[in-house]
């Protein structure tokens, strides 16, 4: 651990009850709704496991983004959607690291291999995450916090959407409602 993170381990025990919470989560916006089902795992981690420390932000890991697979996915699907957040930032929502579009190739299995999500990778487009963040942004809980619970939600879309002038996550969901297909949900877990 830096000496920086050592001095903000009192903040992260001072603030260990204050936590968006898994009700605020992305997952249970009504925009992304469906009735249809994705399965999503990844070779990196299992769900509800620990991500491994090479997938984190700097300077705590590498901040390369974990391969991913994702089974189910339906004809007529345009687009995937990736959106990854963490629901236990001490702030009134959850932090959203990474909102990121990619086509879902044939065959109804999607495969990301590890390090996709960079910004030299033409197959991904990306929206700006929580303060305008740019690609994938890896796990860096506040040390002391205690765990941390990462969502990767995946969106299968009917729609291609238009990226030009995408403000952030909110302005996404307003052309995104009625357009998902199906979802499914691989959570990591992270401690500092």
């Amino acid at each position: 651990m830096s000496l920086a993170e050592l001095a903000m381990t009192p903040l992260g025990w001072l603030l260990r009850g204050r936590r968006a919470g898994p009700m605020r989560s992305v997952r249970l916006v009504p925009a992304l709704e469906t009735s249809g089902t994705l399965s999503v795992s990844s070779p990196s981690f299992g769900d509800g496991e620990s991500i491994p420390r090479r997938h984190c932000a700097a300077p705590r890991g590498q901040n390369l983004s974990p391969g991913l697979e994702v089974r189910g996915v339906p004809s007529g699907t345009r687009r995937m959607l990736l959106i990854i957040e963490d629901v236990d930032v001490p702030l009134p929502r959850p932090l959203i690291h990474t909102i990121a579009l990619f086509d879902p190739g044939p065959g109804g299995t999607v495969a990301l291999v590890e390090g996709a999500l960079t910004a030299g990778n033409l197959a991904v487009s990306y929206v700006p995450a929580s303060r305008g963040r740019v690609g994938y942004q890896g796990p860096l809980p506040l040390p002391g916090h205690g765990v941390h619970h990462y969502g990767f939600h995946v969106y299968a879309l009917d729609v291609g959407p238009d990226l030009s002038g995408f403000a952030g996550l909110d302005y996404l969901l307003v052309r995104l409602a009625g357009h998902v297909l199906a979802s499914g949900t691989l959570v990591g877990t992270r401690r500092a």
